[in-house]
């Protein structure tokens, strides 16, 4: 199956389903009237090691989570959109001949691709995307060309298959975490048009920076920083097992010296690396500043981590809530969705294919 199979919408509808280190994010949405509507959704905890920094290690034990992710959230539909990190994937834009028919196209970028894909042909899922007519010439357009391993895409639709569903779309998380943006350019300058905007997804082991300028993704990077390293120090301060400490980092009830001790000493350092991962940008691109900040992911729930980012690095930061102005059936708790918001972008972008 090519990415091209799976990138065409087709009804019937679908959910997003976000496989991350640590849980699967499922979450269907549906329309009522003209708005959308968050139908369901539910966060399912992954075992350890089944998913090591994005990549699928153990696909039973993640189709089994997505198995009982479908029935804890009640969703009825059968067919998923996912995605992969993108470090598992080649993204070049190339300029075309503008006069091709799409068969035309397809051709010409399956002929080009080995060009500029380091992977013999028949080990990759290639897709594309004409983005618009190239800049200073009216007879070619450009072409964002997306390639990823095959394994990477099939590990994820055989998880999904296992669960019982189809994979209707495998999409690249940066494109997903592009597609929830549009339901956040309520929080930025000018809805974002004109504006070079960091979305920081701080997860539990990684943390993505998608730069995205006039709502467009324009540079992506991942390293290894995530609320786990939290957990682990409140694990091992105050004695208590991984699953104890984590449940303690999200419910209360730890002892007066943790704010002071653990974690504004995380939220110094959840800070510095975001400082550092706009230095890269800055470093290897012409850019030297952003206007805002977004963060999203589990781990950007710390409480004042915005503030802190706005204060020591003097950029506007807000935290993301791609449903802001979504309606929400009865069976959702609201107060649940709005506190798992930020790290349900990517599953936000992801369900949101059912509309495109």
């Amino acid at each position: 199956m090519s990415f091209s199979d799976l990138f065409k919408p087709k009804t019937p509808p679908l959910i997003g389903l976000d496989i991350s280190s640590t849980a699967v994010k499922l979450l269907e949405l549906g329309k009522g009237g003209d708005r959308l509507r968050v139908e369901s959704y539910t966060v399912e905890p992954l075992p350890p090691n089944s998913v090591i920094e994005k990549n699928i290690s153990d696909v039973e034990a993640v189709g089994e989570s997505i198995k009982r992710a479908v029935k804890r959230s009640g969703t009825r539909c059968k067919h998923a959109a996912a995605a992969v990190a993108g470090s598992a994937v080649i993204t070049k834009v190339i300029a075309m001949p503008a006069n091709l028919t799409a068969d035309e196209l397809e051709q010409q970028i399956e002929l080009e691709a080995d060009q500029h894909i380091p992977y013999p042909l028949e080990e990759v899922n290639l897709d594309f995307d004409v983005i618009g007519p190239t800049e200073n010439d009216p007879e070619r357009i450009d072409v964002l060309l997306a390639a990823s391993r095959s394994e990477n895409v099939d590990v994820r639709i055989a998880a999904i298959e296992m669960a019982g569903l189809k994979a209707r779309v495998i999409d690249v998380e940066a494109y997903a975490m592009e597609n929830a943006f549009s339901h956040i350019t309520h929080m930025l300058p000018n809805q974002g048009m004109g504006q070079t905007v960091a979305v920081v997804d701080v997860g539990a082991t990684m943390t993505t920076l998608n730069i995205l300028r006039d709502l467009r993704t324009i540079y992506t990077r991942e390293q290894v920083f995530g609320g786990k390293q939290l957990t682990e120090e409140i694990q091992r301060r105050y004695g208590l097992s991984y699953e104890e400490a984590g449940m303690a980092k999200r419910q209360g009830g730890l002892p007066d010296n943790y704010v002071a001790e653990v974690l504004e000493p995380f939220k110094e350092a959840m800070t510095q690396e975001v400082s550092r991962s706009l230095q890269f940008f800055f470093s290897s691109s012409t850019y030297n500043s952003v206007d805002y900040i977004v963060l999203a992911g589990g781990s950007t729930m710390v409480e004042g981590i915005d503030d802190m980012i706005t204060r020591q690095l003097g950029v506007p930061t807000g935290i993301a809530n791609p449903f802001m102005h979504m309606g929400i059936a009865s069976r959702v708790k609201a107060q649940s969705l709005a506190n798992d918001a930020p790290s349900l972008m990517v599953a936000c972008g992801l369900a949101l294919r059912n509309f495109d």
